[in-house]
């Protein structure tokens, strides 16, 4: 599979000691492809087992959320939480409430995040976390009562100098406010850092809903600036999704000078040629948390499909996805493809399939990985974390500003890290490289730990 013998033989490994997890093994083939341009630079990371320590988590906790819904009945569900590496700081990486939530997938999002905050240079490890419960349907207090019970087990394993969640899928300011008062409530002490994407009245940070939306649309402004002497101006685009990094990633590409004309959910897509109505969607999704099928109900000339993956049949400049991963495979990228689409920025954690990705840089258009192009949501979290620990708020101003650098900065660390291995513009082999690298130089420091 791999021309170096060293990755091969780890990479073995790891396919037999988790045959069973395909999303994990999915993160780790694509990391060690790009790797492979570099290992034989390194022979001391043989010497010191290091690729079997970096595909390896630290810590993995599995636990039972016992809760009791409004009917009076006993519901359990399983929660996570794996600490994978802290060798650059404190575990940081968001909890994920969805049903597809397994070992697989907490242990790929946790494995990317690691080299997703290493981008962001700040002083992060990565972890990930979550359960197979589903907020959807839940009234507010069979979601406090989940959310009181899942942290109760989690508050043991966290600490602002050990490991810091965040939102993820499922997880927003309710989820958080939750769980970051039964936390209070059990150690009695206010760790404003212990959790990232607080509300605005208990320490969290101004810009953090929208960051990983904006987050992307300044990445991908920058790749098609430098790469392609283009922009989103006049630009057509199709958002997949319709949550948190969906709303915000359409919001700011309207901004920027774009036209989003589709978006969706896990069941299907709306299509509007005139440009989605952003105040109506968070109506939709924000006040009433309801099916994107409303939009076109309510809005003249939309239309709504139904299926998720068919959304990238409609024509676009510029995609966006934004939902969950291998959400598009090699059929939906030969349509983007076939439709004149130039270039593909991930919202999501790997939401392309291998075959998908390989087909989107075949043909020349760009694309970024979501460790790189997504980071904008840990970046603030990490600005969270230190206005918390500076007893400060900075302004939106300040922080949107701070985190337009942030993606300049690893927009740039990627392409010059594609430039020195020999790749230049490939944006997916510079963010692991450049992601790697730092991880690689701390841990070899730190010892066999």
């Amino acid at each position: 599979m791999f021309k170096s013998e060293y990755l091969n033989r780890v990479y073995a490994e790891v396919e037999r000691r988790d045959a069973h997890e395909p999303e994990f093994l999915q993160a780790v083939r694509e990391v060690f492809e790009s790797l492979e341009l570099v290992v034989d630079q390194h022979p001391e990371w043989e010497a010191a087992g290091l690729l079997e320590r970096f595909v390896e988590p630290e810590r993995v906790i599995e636990f039972r959320v016992p809760w009791v819904d409004d009917s009076g009945r006993t519901r359990v569900n399983r929660g996570y939480r794996v600490q994978y590496n802290s060798a650059i700081g404190p575990y940081k990486g968001g909890l994920r409430f969805h049903p597809s939530v397994n070992l697989s997938v907490i242990k790929f999002l946790g494995f990317e995040q690691v080299l997703k905050n290493s981008l962001t240079t700040l002083p992060m490890g990565g972890g990930k976390g979550g359960s197979d419960f589903d907020p959807k349907g839940k009234t507010d207090g069979e979601v406090m009562r989940f959310c009181q019970s899942f942290m109760t087990e989690l508050y043991r394993h966290i600490g602002q100098f050990t490991d810091t969640p965040a939102g993820d899928i499922g997880v927003g300011g309710r989820e958080v406010a939750y769980m970051f008062g039964q936390y209070k409530r059990i150690v009695d002490r206010f760790e404003g850092g212990v959790i990232t994407g607080k509300g605005l009245t208990f320490g969290g940070s101004l810009a953090r809903t929208q960051a990983t939306g904006y987050g992307l649309c300044y990445y991908a402004a920058e790749a098609l600036k430098h790469l392609k002497n283009d922009s989103f101006e006049g630009k057509t685009v199709v958002v997949s999704g319709s949550g948190n990094v969906a709303q915000y990633a359409a919001e700011k590409c309207t901004q920027l000078g774009g036209k989003v004309v589709a978006m969706s959910d896990s069941q299907g897509y709306v299509y509007d040629p005139k440009g989605i109505d952003l105040k109506k969607l968070f109506d939709i999704k924000q006040k009433r948390r309801a099916r994107i099928s409303v939009y076109a109900d309510e809005v003249p000339g939309a239309q709504y499909v139904e299926g998720c993956r068919n959304i990238w049949n409609v024509k676009c400049d510029v995609a966006l996805p934004c939902a969950s991963q291998n959400e598009m495979d090699a059929e939906g990228a030969k349509t983007l493809i076939a439709n004149g689409c130039i270039g593909v920025f991930e919202g999501a954690n790997m939401p392309l399939t291998p075959e998908a990705i390989a087909l989107i840089q075949g043909n020349g258009l760009l694309y970024s990985p979501g460790k790189a192009s997504n980071a904008g949501g840990v970046a603030t979290s990490g600005l969270e974390m230190s206005q918390n620990s500076m007893r400060l708020s900075w302004s939106f101003e300040e922080v949107d500003e701070k985190l337009q650098g942030i993606m300049k900065n690893i927009y740039q660390a990627c392409y010059y890290a594609s430039v020195k291995c020999g790749k230049p513009g490939d944006l997916m082999v510079g963010a692991n490289i450049a992601g790697f690298l730092k991880v690689a130089e701390a841990m070899m420091a730190q010892g066999v730990v």
